[in-house]
């Protein structure tokens, strides 16, 4: 003859407790952790979210070099530009446009090195100081042409701003130190060449 399985568990016919109150207890457990457990995440969430807007909110003072990678744009739109006054310079003006870009380039490199990136790649927000107290901007880095004077400058023109460029460059290596002095002397010294050498 075949032996039947009770239809309830005999803990629960044994112990004289019913299943439902059995169940709710257990119910009630699980919702206080589930509980407990949420609202850990959502004040880990909250104190993230808070941590990232306060750096966000942060701002820097400008980065000297910054000043030094708008004029090297600046010298090799110009020279770029002075090709139309002076043909017979093209050569000259050519290779200053090129060197002033490169200069431009690794000063921005540098600039970017101090602030970081993070490790997918992006950077992170970098807010600066403007000119008026309170205010502040967030610089992205400038093209890597720069829009031509709207006036062609003459040669002399040209050198007189790259005059000016070297010694604003050499001004500022001597407030520098290490590997930033010597990127700012060495544009320096390249800036006097181009005025005095290519363009003398």
């Amino acid at each position: 003859m075949p032996i039947r399985l009770p239809a309830q568990p005999i803990l629960a016919r044994t112990s004289g407790i019913p299943s439902d109150r059995h169940d709710s207890r257990f119910t009630v457990d699980r919702r206080g952790v589930l509980r407990l457990a949420c609202g850990g995440a959502l004040g880990a969430l909250t104190v993230g979210a808070v941590a990232a807007c306060g750096a966000e909110d942060t701002v820097y003072e400008p980065d000297p070099l910054a000043a030094q990678e708008l004029s090297a744009r600046a010298d090799a739109a110009a020279a770029s530009a002075a090709i139309a006054l002076a043909p017979q310079r093209h050569g000259a003006l050519t290779a200053i446009a090129t060197e002033r870009t490169a200069h431009a380039d690794a000063l921005r490199a540098e600039i970017d090195r101090v602030i970081g990136v993070y490790g997918d790649g992006t950077k992170p927000v970098h807010r600066t100081r403007t000119s008026g107290p309170g205010q502040s901007s967030v610089p992205a880095a400038p093209a890597s042409g720069t829009a031509a004077p709207a006036q062609p400058p003459t040669v002399d023109d040209l050198r007189a701003q790259l005059t000016q460029s070297r010694q604003s460059a050499a001004d500022l290596a001597r407030t520098q130190s290490g590997y930033r002095a010597g990127l700012l002397a060495s544009i320096s010294a390249a800036c006097a060449v181009q005025a005095g050498v290519l363009l003398g």
